[in-house]
């Protein structure tokens, strides 16, 4: 189905298949300028299993309109066994996703309306592939995009941090069963309904499939960049946000890579530049067509000469849950790592952060509800209320050691490390670090963090349980952050042993000494007199909107509640709203209910639910479904439940439950 945008000079492709080799087709929308069969353009390809007629077809609005007008065709493209698409969708980054890549990349450059030259885009998922994707060297692929991305699909991922179990393996699973689970559009597919059930009866079950590698094992090196930097050849401009779970891979691919690459890292959470909320926004589309008129269009336009790192460096404010302006600067630095960066030392001391050493021991057993106040581990996924709040309640549970106030601003980009010795009454036990930064009202503003799962202290590929009594040592990297600490305010490294609802707790309740004399915080310091001027980018131009009529407005809703028994619970509602497709009047809506519940003094009593509703329809056509999903553990094991029930027109077409013991494995 051909439709015309509103402006002449495009035309866009609704519904096009793309054959592969071994029989399946893949859907794909495609825009085109106008006279693109007479002047063949690069072009600029997403590839996602997030449905490109209802999931991102609002945000595809906002940028291949514009890619367009400045030359370039647009391909997105619905992953096999998503979407529209032939296939089965069995995991993130399988090897028959990347393979199938590669072919979708020589299809697009050997078609008369493309030059050759072929660009990818991507948000995480997208952003994960596109740079796995160039790890492979297509001929065509000649730059890519990544944004909100890895390069350690184990250590940095949204399953396991540290060694640590996040408990958005679970949550995200769930996300996955419910995406995975709608049905096909049947204005593209007359079997869509023999498709769907089919994708509901072979529907993995990713949450346990994930959990059953809790080591960096092969499972987690298929795909992960920092396994062979050299394998990517393709010039890489890295965007990433602060607010984001993924703020580490930027700075990491302009370190490592052998090829082109640049960094932006700004406020943002989990959103392209241009339509974040947490602001500044910038010029997400200026970004991507300098890069890509650079290297898809051999135009010498100072691509290269951009600094390697530009970041904005943020100030304090007053913490909050919701989104709105930060307050901070844009820096640059011309290479990275850069020689304006020294790392600046403080002692753990009985006194606080000092610059003499310490000495004696400090001791943290944390209640089991600390990081009620984190925040949702991936700011951008929910509806709003998912930043950090103020970190005083943590930090009053927490073992905290401060610096005096300062006497002189002191501003950090990098990764802070920070190095302990310490032993441990309990064979398993895990640490969560955060740096925080303390305003003279007491406000605590979470800076960045990382949890470590001591079991894994000398790496992940062979955790060992601790043995209690003997004395280790360890480093901990957190987080990329970029801060500045204003004068008067103070430097706080608060320690717990537990860290809910980000990670799942050890088994037991453990007591971790800090042996003072050999533990200290190391920071990225960074001389603020050398800024270049002028290094912001550009402020976000106009974009299209979908013009989508709106049946249900958005909400989100969070509450804390304490039971009889003592236990606290979390929970979390989010209506991402329904809407109407004014191109093909598909109507799509979703909501989604969690609740994290655990009692201060029993690990054993964490429990997570997750329960989706989606609902899909046109005219008499309705489609519903509900998949509730549940994870427990036991001192031996994880157990996973869940439950999908799909609906067509009320009638209950398909109705599955499935569970899952997981060896716990040094966790």
């Amino acid at each position: 189905m051909m439709q015309q945008a509103a402006d002449e000079d495009i035309r866009v492709l609704d519904d096009h298949w793309i054959p592969l080799r071994d029989g399946r087709k893949l859907a794909a929308r495609l825009w085109f300028p106008a006279d693109a069969d007479r002047r063949p353009t690069p072009a600029i390809l997403e590839y996602l299993p997030y449905r490109r007629r209802d999931g991102t077809a609002a945000r595809d609005e906002t940028t291949y309109p514009i890619f367009c007008r400045a030359g370039y065709a647009g391909v997105r493209v619905d992953i096999a066994g998503s979407g529209d698409s032939d296939g089965h969708l069995s995991d993130e980054y399988s090897e028959d996703e990347l393979s199938v890549g590669e072919e979708v990349i020589a299809w697009i450059a050997d078609q008369p309306w493309c030059s050759g030259a072929v660009g990818m885009i991507g948000i995480s998922w997208g952003g994960f592939n596109g740079l796995q994707i160039a790890m492979r060297r297509p001929k065509a692929l000649k730059a890519i995009v990544t944004v909100c991305s890895t390069v350690d699909r184990y250590a940095d991922d949204i399953h396991y941090m540290g060694g640590c179990l996040l408990l958005d393996n679970f949550t995200w699973g769930a996300q996955m069963t419910a995406y995975s689970t709608r049905p096909p559009d049947p204005a593209v597919r007359d079997d869509w309904r023999e498709v769907w059930i089919t994708r509901m009866e072979r529907l993995p079950f990713l949450a346990a499939e994930w959990l059953r590698h809790a080591r960096r094992d092969a499972f987690w090196k298929h795909g992960t960049v920092c396994e062979d930097w050299a394998a990517i050849e393709s010039p890489v401009l890295a965007i990433g946000g602060w607010a984001d779970a993924y703020s580490n891979a930027p700075a990491e691919l302009v370190e490592h890579l052998k090829a082109p690459a640049k960094a932006l890292v700004g406020p943002w959470e989990h959103k392209y530049p241009h339509i974040a909320r947490i602001e500044p926004a910038a010029d997400f589309h200026g970004e991507v067509l300098r890069w890509f008129d650079r290297w898809l269009k051999e135009e010498r336009n100072g691509a290269d000469d951009l600094p390697a790192y530009r970041a904005y460096i943020q100030d304090h404010g007053a913490p909050k849950t919701t989104y709105g302006p930060r307050g901070g600067r844009w820096i640059a630095e011309k290479i990275w790592p850069s020689p304006n960066i020294t790392k600046r030392g403080f002692h753990l001391t009985n006194e606080g952060l000092t610059q003499a050493p310490g000495a004696g021991a400090a001791e943290v057993a944390s209640p089991q509800h600390i990081g009620m106040t984190a925040g949702y581990f991936c700011p951008g996924m929910r509806v709003e209320n998912e930043l950090p709040d103020d970190q005083r309640q943590d930090d009053s549970l927490s073992l905290c050691f401060d610096t005096q106030p300062l006497p002189q601003p002191l501003e950090i980009l990098g990764a802070a490390e920070v190095e302990f010795a310490f032993s441990v009454d309990k064979p398993l036990a895990l640490l969560a670090l955060r740096l925080n930064d303390v305003a003279p009202d007491g406000a605590s503003a979470r800076v960045t963090y990382r949890p470590i799962n001591l079991a894994h202290r000398d790496g992940h590929e062979a955790p060992t349980v601790l043995k209690p009594g003997q004395r280790y040592q360890v480093k901990v990297h957190l987080n990329h952050a970029g801060h500045r600490f204003a004068q008067g305010h103070k430097v706080r490294l608060a320690l717990s042993t537990s860290y809910w609802p980000i990670v799942w707790p050890s088994p037991e309740t453990a007591r971790v000494t800090l042996h003072l004399e050999d533990c200290r915080l190391l920071l990225p310091c960074r001389d603020a007199s050398r800024d270049d001027a002028d290094v912001a980018p550009a402020a976000p131009r106009d974009f299209t909107k979908l013009a989508i009529k709106s049946l249900r407005d958005s909400d989100s809703k969070t509450q804390h509640d304490i039971l009889e028994d003592g236990t606290r619970v979390l929970k979390t509602f989010d209506d991402y709203g329904e809407s109407r497709d004014p191109y093909h009047g598909l109507e799509a809506g979703s909501t989604v209910e969690q609740d994290f519940s655990i009692h201060p003094d029993d690990p054993l009593s964490a429990r997570a639910e997750a329960r989706w509703c989606f609902t899909l329809g046109r005219d008499a056509w309705r489609t519903h479904i509900e998949s509730d999903n549940e994870m427990t553990a036991t001192a031996q094991d994880f157990r996973l439940k869940r439950r999908v029930r799909a609906f067509e027109n009320e009638t209950l077409v398909f109705e599955r439950e499935w569970r899952q013991e997981i060896p716990r494995d040094c966790m």
